[in-house]
């Protein structure tokens, strides 16, 4: 049993390094096929790579000389642009050369032209003089006058003359100055005529505004005038502050704006706070009752009259008539009296009562905007009604009222006469008041249409422009240029009496709110 297992062991001693020593070369051998495998995949794929990169060398050789070329051919391109550019230089200065030769060469024979010229012109003036003396010499033969006696002859003749032209020259001025002082009179006369302010004026242009006392008017003036200017400044109206007890007289060609300041001062009054920002606060409010006023107004107006279904914005226009007047006479008053006659006549011919109230009512429409708009108040009044579908009736009554165009209609000849009536009986028209608010109401339009006017106001019965300007737009350099440029418009766009003063006002305002 033992030598059993000595011989297994020797056996196994024997075996086991012949198997390791097999497979170790098996191993051998087979790891040097993979090595050579490997080595020849590697030949393959640098002879690849070799093959890839000369042809991409060869690509790129291309095209770095197609680009050559092509940067080549561009060069050349320039260069042949450029050379025919100095070329054609070179040829206008060789033409300009030329011309300079030219001119140089014609200046020369000008030259020794004016030479030979000159030597002509002294010996043409030498002969002259010749000539002359003989001709004096022979004149004093034939007249028995030596040179000195003509002289004295002539300037004696002469001096009859003078005389002569200098009496017609002295009547011609004698009777322009007597023109002149004739106008000049005239004008004075109308000055004072102005300065004086009638009745008519005086009740159209102005409100009076009583004062618990007269304490108050210090009061209304305020610290060195702010709150008085501040008033002015937004409504446009004059204050006259004077020795009359108790009353504040408010001055303004416009109606509405007289109101409003009315309106605002004494509202002022009641609650007793008077500095600039209150009444820039009460003048807001006064603006919104005049607003309904007017069109509380309107709405009167057409109930008076008895019609109906009219636009609200005529409606509104109509209520603005109230304060508007032509030739003294108020439109308002005036188109409601066209409207009871229009009615009148036709229930008289049996014609539509209504349709002819209408037309009379809204005749005159057109002079609630023609202030304020292009065009007469025949032409505005008409757009209006066909803005605001009236029928064709009432626009042909519109337009045929003045007798611009032929009335179609038995309404439109009502309305003529009805106008006519109303505007002929006695004292229902004055044409000096609407002469002088017109001129105020030229002086504002023309003082509007600078650049840089925020807003303008006619005071002083005409006598003062008051001009608002943007300060962002007009520096105080401007201001002196604008004051004398309105002021040169003025005299030549108007005619007035007198002297009007142009006040240009710029203000820096600056306002925020704590919150």
């Amino acid at each position: 049993m033992g030598g059993i297992i000595i011989a297994v062991i020797i056996t196994l001693c024997v075996v086991v390094p012949v198997t390791w020593f097999v497979a170790i070369e098996y191993r051998k051998k087979v790891y040097e096929s993979k090595l050579g495998k490997a080595e020849e995949k590697s030949r393959e794929i640098i002879d690849e790579a070799l093959k890839i990169a000369e042809t991409k060398k060869r690509e790129a050789l291309l095209e770095a000389k197609e680009e050559s070329m092509k940067t080549k051919n561009d060069l050349e391109k320039e260069v042949r642009e450029r050379r025919t550019e100095i070329q054609r230089y070179e040829r206008r200065v060789l033409s300009k050369e030329e011309n300079l030769e030219k001119r140089s060469e014609a200046l020369e024979k000008k030259e020794s032209g004016l030479a030979s010229k000159e030597e002509q012109l002294a010996k043409r003036k030498k002969e002259v003089e010749e000539l002359f003396d003989k001709e004096v010499k022979e004149l004093e033969r034939i007249s028995g006058f030596t040179s000195e006696q003509a002289k004295e002859y002539l300037l004696k003749t002469v001096e009859n003359d003078v005389k002569h032209d200098t009496a017609k020259l002295v009547k011609e001025l004698e009777s322009r100055a007597k023109e002149e002082a004739s106008k000049k009179a005239k004008e004075y006369i109308v000055t004072a005529i102005q300065k004086c302010a009638a009745d008519h004026v005086a009740e159209s242009t102005i409100s009076v505004v009583q004062l618990p006392n007269d304490e108050m008017k210090g009061r209304i003036i305020g610290r060195e005038g702010r709150n008085i200017r501040t008033l002015e400044t937004l409504t446009g109206v004059d204050l006259i502050i004077d020795d009359t007890p108790e009353a504040v007289i408010l001055s303004g060609f416009d109606p509405i704006r007289r109101e409003v300041a009315r309106i605002a001062l004494e509202k002022l009054i009641l609650d007793g706070r008077i500095h600039p920002a209150r009444i820039e606060e009460m003048v807001e409010k006064a603006q919104k009752e005049v607003d309904v006023m007017i069109r509380e107004e309107g709405e009167a107006a057409v109930l008076e009259v008895g019609i109906h279904g009219i636009h609200p914005e005529l409606v509104k226009l109509l209520g603005k008539m109230r304060f508007r007047t032509s030739y003294g006479q108020n439109a308002l008053k005036h188109s409601i009296e066209v409207a009871h006659l229009s009615g009148l006549l036709a229930s008289e011919i049996g014609i539509d009562v209504r349709i002819a109230k209408r037309a009379g009512l809204l005749h005159d429409i057109g002079k609630a905007v023609d202030h304020e708009m292009e065009g007469s108040h025949i032409q505005l009044g008409v757009e209006l009604c066909r803005k605001y579908k009236e029928s064709a009736v009432v626009i042909n009554a519109v337009e045929s009222h003045h007798g611009d165009v032929e009335p179609e209609t038995l309404a439109a000849c009502i309305v003529q006469a009805a106008d006519t009536i109303s505007a002929a009986r006695p004292g229902a028209r004055r044409e000096t008041i609407e002469t002088y608010t017109n001129r105020l109401k030229q002086l504002e339009d023309i003082t509007n249409t600078f650049k840089g006017v925020d807003k303008s106001f006619a005071v002083q019965a005409g006598r003062e422009i008051r001009i608002m300007v943007v300060p962002e737009q007009v520096s105080d350099d401007d201001m002196v240029l604008m004051a004398r440029n309105i002021a040169k418009q003025i005299e030549s766009e108007l005619e007035y009496p007198g002297q009007i003063k142009v006040n240009v006002i710029r203000e820096s305002r600056v306002t925020d709110y704590a919150k």
